[in-house]
């Protein structure tokens, strides 16, 4: 069976939090959110006004995820996208679900008239930054900091 990406519903809470906690915990290997957190992110997700996610579906089981969210760009004086997130699960790897997740991601910014889609990656994820030039995506000129 191919894969099939769609976005997100509310009878996917169990798998896609189960693979947004791999992401977090064992790829990023940052701590565990707490559980109402996440499943609040998900609500908020799931309205589809703040931001949404696309998942990535083979033979019923949930392999992957983005998650793009919703804001606005002073330098561009317009609406933009950020792609926040995305994931697909190890065994799934070299697969078509992370092109196929990007793709949602730029042609819902297209189609919905976002000026842009942005994004970031660890700067030793040199895997997905072969694959974001792949997609046609270029580095920017700016650096991100945290606090």
């Amino acid at each position: 069976m191919e894969t099939i990406v769609r976005m997100s519903k509310k009878e996917d809470l169990p798998q896609l939090k189960a693979l947004m906690l791999e992401y977090i915990v064992d790829f990023y290997r940052s701590p565990k959110p707490d559980d109402q957190k996440l499943d609040d992110l998900i609500a908020v997700l799931l309205q589809r006004e703040q931001g949404l996610q696309f998942v990535a579906e083979k033979d019923g089981v949930l392999k992957g995820f983005a998650t793009l969210y919703f804001t606005y760009s002073t330098t561009r004086a317009d609406k933009i996208t950020v792609m926040n997130d995305l994931y697909v699960a190890e065994d799934s790897r070299g697969t078509d679900m992370a092109s196929g997740l990007f793709q949602a991601c730029k042609k819902y910014t297209g189609d919905n008239r976002y000026a842009a889609m942005l994004w970031e990656t660890a700067e030793d994820n040199h895997r997905a930054q072969r694959f974001y030039e792949k997609m046609g995506g270029h580095k920017g000129d700016f650096l991100t900091y945290s606090i």
